[in-house]
């Protein structure tokens, strides 16, 4: 097939390298910005190298910010009692949606998994421990499990506990109210809220 525009197909290209983003969702993308006034592409691409250039991850959390700390590790009105345990930064997205957790999180920036090649010591579990020695002044008495219901996800809950454990912390997990094979990102506020309440102990 001949390409009309060897710069269109660029975008296409890297349009295409986006997850869940395929060939022809990616021409549509690419068609849209063709019609678009110079301003507002220029906007959108300064959107994404800001982005690029100003996000990092806060020092205590490990969750998305633009500063060292972010804005939930910061809040005088989260208690840092209970800390939320997170795949990803969008499963914080999700769950902050609920309105129904005051406590803060951790994120680990993945999951377990052997056959990824994916160990303990490629996530932020590290970071987590060290956060639960009291050594930062917050004593921590509950940590909530709330990694998506899957092999791996299962295979990290079961690791951390085992660490967990030994240090006398209450852990537990979001309730089952989450499909098998699903991810939290893509679950509805009234379903992530259930789940939160109907935590069981681990």
């Amino acid at each position: 097939m001949l390409n009309t525009s060897d710069t269109l197909e660029i975008l296409i290209e890297e349009f295409s390298k986006l997850p869940q983003i395929g060939r022809k969702t990616a021409q549509r993308l690419a068609m849209y910005i063709t019609r678009q006034p110079r301003e507002d592409v220029e906007k959108f691409s300064k959107a994404l190298l800001d982005t690029k250039d100003r996000i990092r991850f806060c020092r205590i959390c490990c969750n998305i910010t633009e500063d060292e700390v972010c804005r939930i590790c910061n809040s005088e009105l989260r208690t840092g009692s209970v800390i939320c345990v997170v795949e990803e930064p969008q499963d914080v997205f999700a769950i902050e949606k609920t309105n129904e957790f005051r406590g803060k999180y951790h994120v680990l920036h993945g999951i377990i998994s052997p056959l990824d090649g994916i160990g303990p010591n490629d996530i932020r579990i590290r970071e987590l421990l060290l956060r639960l020695d009291g050594s930062n002044g917050a004593v921590v008495e509950e940590i909530i499990l709330a990694l998506n219901p899957t092999v791996e996800g299962e295979t990290t809950i079961l690791y951390l506990s085992r660490l967990v454990k030994p240090l006398e912390i209450k852990i537990s997990r979001i309730a089952r109210g989450i499909p098998i094979g699903s991810d939290l990102e893509f679950a509805d506020e009234v379903t992530l809220a259930k789940a939160l309440e109907g935590r069981v102990t681990i």
